[in-house]
């Protein structure tokens, strides 16, 4: 058998020197960051609801505001490494979710906190994507893997840790701590950010595709929109509702046409003739949506209806991070062993399943029966995830991976974004309807 050899020389092969780790761990810390606010807020969006006097279809876009934001500057991101290098990007994503966090801790109304929370994302949103090709340079090809196995870890951790930590704070300080807490760590990452990271040569910017960054930054926002504006009207065919979903239709198609024509689009959309990637970018988006719509849903479902404390929420909230994180470990060999194609198909159709059981919850429903579901949802999501994004890669020339890299972060982003605000509307009706006197 020559699988012994093999495995001895695997250690040399992927032998990574500490400096790449020190690099690796500072821009782990700016990650952390991002990925932990899109879930240690989700905790605190009844407590939100209540002090800033808002309709929960209101207070959900500070969830939803953060992920679109997110999305809208995800593909940006490689033009700017290329333009401005990546280190200086990296930092200044850092310096501009860490003021976006102040402002967020700051602010007085439901309104200004959205708008701020777009602010935070606005940095947020660079950061993982500069992150993993700082990553990429210093690892190179053949170690990334391994470097790439341990940077999953905080987006495993997230939706453990963010309500728990989130629900702690609740407890013992305002709300606002929420975004205070991350000015300290912003801080610390911008001055081992100047310290420790290398400068980089990307290559060529080359000229930026305005009007396709038009079209998709007020496109999909709009149609997110109109979807939460259901919830606030109690309608399908309201024209608050109707129109703008219309109008961000129109406007996504107008940037496929100007992408398909584009030189150097924004986005390249002719990447989903691939007929592989193009399905697992489509399953990328429902798992986008069933991630961050489950994760906006139970916490405001064992707050509102069950009445549970901020603490014991996060701490209800955390089986179904762990069930990703338990599986892990074991997808990578999984998907060698196996192919990524079918282990991606036995994860959605286990989140699919376990998902049912969530319609169907009411205010008497088993806290075990609950919790066994969202464990075996995040046993689901971890089991689909990284197979998926193995398979959609491996379907891609070299030269095609700089594309294809932001467009699956835009779709998991927007996926959540629409999954946000549609789950939010039906909690929204559903809390209408057990409050309207028998």
């Amino acid at each position: 058998m020559s699988s012994p050899n093999s495995h001895q020389a695997r250690p040399e092969a992927v032998r990574i020197e500490p400096y790449v780790w020190k690099i690796v761990g500072v821009v782990i810390l700016g990650m952390i960051m991002s990925i932990l606010d899109t879930t240690i807020v989700n905790v605190a969006l009844d407590t939100l609801s209540k002090d800033l006097h808002s309709t929960i279809s209101q207070i959900q876009w500070v969830a939803t505001g953060y992920l679109l934001s997110l999305a809208a500057v995800i593909p940006l991101t490689g033009w700017a490494a290329r333009r401005f290098g990546a280190k200086r990007v990296y930092i200044g994503s850092v310096v501009l979710f860490t003021l976006g966090s102040a402002l967020c801790g700051l602010a007085s109304s439901s309104t200004s906190l959205v708008a701020f929370r777009v602010l935070q994302g606005v940095g947020g949103g660079m950061i993982m994507p500069v992150a993993q090709m700082i990553m990429a340079e210093v690892a190179g090809p053949k170690r990334m893997g391994k470097v790439m196995g341990v940077t999953v870890m905080p987006a495993m951790l997230a939706p453990i840790l963010g309500p728990v930590v989130g629900g702690l704070i609740l407890e013992h300080f305002a709300w606002q701590w929420i975004f205070f807490v991350n000015v300290p760590i912003g801080i610390v990452g911008v001055v081992l950010g100047l310290l420790m990271l290398p400068d980089s040569e990307l290559g060529a910017a080359g000229r930026l595709d305005y009007l396709g960054l038009a079209l998709m930054v007020t496109g999909m926002p709009l149609v997110v929109y109109g979807l939460s504006e259901i919830g606030t009207t109690g309608s399908f065919t309201a024209a608050q509702v109707v129109w703008p979903i219309v109008a961000g239709l129109a406007l996504s198609a107008a940037f496929v046409r100007h992408a398909l024509r584009a030189e150097r689009p924004l986005l390249d959309v002719r990447l989903y003739a691939n007929r592989i990637f193009g399905s697992a970018s489509l399953t990328t988006f429902f798992l986008g949506a069933a991630l961050f719509g489950a994760m906006i849903l139970v916490p405001l479902y064992y707050q509102q209806v069950r009445g549970e404390s901020v603490v014991a929420t996060g701490l209800l909230t955390g089986p179904q991070g762990l069930g990703m994180l338990c599986v892990a470990p074991f997808t990578a060999r999984l998907t060698e062993r196996f192919g990524g194609g079918r282990v991606a198909i036995v994860g959605v159709s286990l989140l699919a399943l376990s998902t049912l059981p969530l319609a169907l919850i009411g205010a008497d429903t088993s806290i075990v029966v609950i919790s066994a579901t969202l464990l075996l949802r995040g046993v689901g999501i971890g089991l689909a995830f990284m197979p998926t994004m193995t398979v959609s890669y491996a379907s891609l020339r070299k030269d095609q991976l700089s594309d294809a890299t932001p467009q699956m972060n835009v779709l998991q982003r927007v996926g959540g974004a629409i999954g946000t605000a549609l789950l939010a509307v039906v909690l929204q009706r559903a809390s209408a309807g057990a409050s309207t006197p028998a």
